[in-house]
């Protein structure tokens, strides 16, 4: 079964989930929004001033009947936003003022962040017209990590036909720590288990079982090790090269018993320069649908889209998003 027809049957099986959309003036976010709405999948809260939403979609021939429209400026509860945005960020280095708080209440981002934080709504899709620093910014100072997480990562879902994996980080993290490869495991472990995969990861490295010998090496075996003794019921492994993690044949010359080895389905990466490559040479040479990045380890669902993306693009990332926030229940 494809991914997204997986996580269509998750969310239906729960409450709608209500994932906001702070980028109301553009198209591509209302049409997925339009047929998001349709298809009865989540409740979506578009924000930006009414009058301007509704004519928009109007233009485009999109209908947008019972979305719920916000203009957080106008909104009715906008002091009370900027009163806890203000709490929120007390003993911190930012935002430390009235004035600051209501500054960043007018950036519709801070605002959808603090819908989610108050639960107003259970996750963001944004980043069509904004930065991935604009979208994730406001979810690191608001939501922060997830309980015991330091780190966010960013994995790709490589899929092509019945084959699925978990890539990461291919995203974030340009020179992650052992602490933190150890991290992103865990989150892109919980990521494949939403798309009902059995998680067996894999760290990667130039390296099988000490078969070459540098700092490098040592940072994966070292996470690898961290991550056994902190989750010792997920498979793990490393550090490996690729084709011993995957190719059976292999496994068995460089990583003999090995309950990983050749049977690998979450790949963790040693930094950002080699995860960013190999999901795109997957996805282009080997025919591979991409489907993220998925932000991990943020205490609630936020999800960056690119500048570039689709209507089809904020759709497929709107499920998944409230995937995710079914999956946190």
């Amino acid at each position: 079964m494809e991914v997204f027809e997986q996580l269509k049957q998750l969310i239906k099986s729960k409450d709608k989930q209500r994932i906001v959309f702070p980028e109301g003036d553009d198209v591509r976010i209302l049409t997925a929004v339009s047929q998001l709405k349709k298809d009865d999948l989540l409740e979506p809260i578009v924000l930006g001033k009414k009058d301007q939403v509704l004519a928009l979609a109007k233009e485009n021939d999109l209908d947008l009947s019972g979305v719920m429209i916000i203009d957080p400026v106008t909104s009715p509860d906008f002091e009370d936003m900027c009163q806890k945005f203000h709490e929120r960020m007390q003993g911190g280095k930012h935002f430390q003022t009235m004035e600051e708080a209501e500054k960043a209440m007018h950036d519709a981002n801070f605002y959808g962040t603090m819908l989610v934080y108050t639960g107003k709504a259970d996750g963001m899709v944004s980043g069509a017209a904004h930065s991935t620093a604009d979208t994730v910014r406001p979810a690191l100072f608001i939501l922060k990590t997830k309980p015991g997480m330091h780190r966010i990562s960013g994995s790709f879902i490589m899929e092509r036909g019945e084959e699925k994996y978990v890539f990461a980080d291919c995203a974030i993290s340009i020179d992650p720590t052992a602490d933190q490869l150890a991290e992103f495991a865990a989150q892109s472990a919980a990521t494949a288990k939403m798309i009902g995969i059995d998680p067996k990861v894999a760290f990667l490295s130039f390296s099988t079982k000490g078969s070459a010998k540098g700092p490098q090496v040592d940072k994966v075996s070292e996470a690898a090790k961290i991550f056994k003794d902190q989750h010792p019921e997920i498979p793990a492994d490393g550090e490996l090269q690729f084709d011993a993690a995957f190719v059976p044949a292999v496994a068995k010359l460089k990583a003999p018993g090995s309950e990983v080895a050749g049977h690998a389905n979450v790949f963790v990466f040693p930094e950002l320069q080699s995860g960013n490559i190999a999901y795109k040479i997957t996805q282009r040479l080997g025919g591979f649908t991409a489907i993220g990045p998925v932000l991990q380890g943020v205490a609630k669902p936020v999800n960056d889209l690119s500048r570039g993306c689709s209507a089809d693009d904020v759709y497929k990332i709107s499920i998944l998003t409230a995937a995710q926030a079914v999956s946190a229940d």
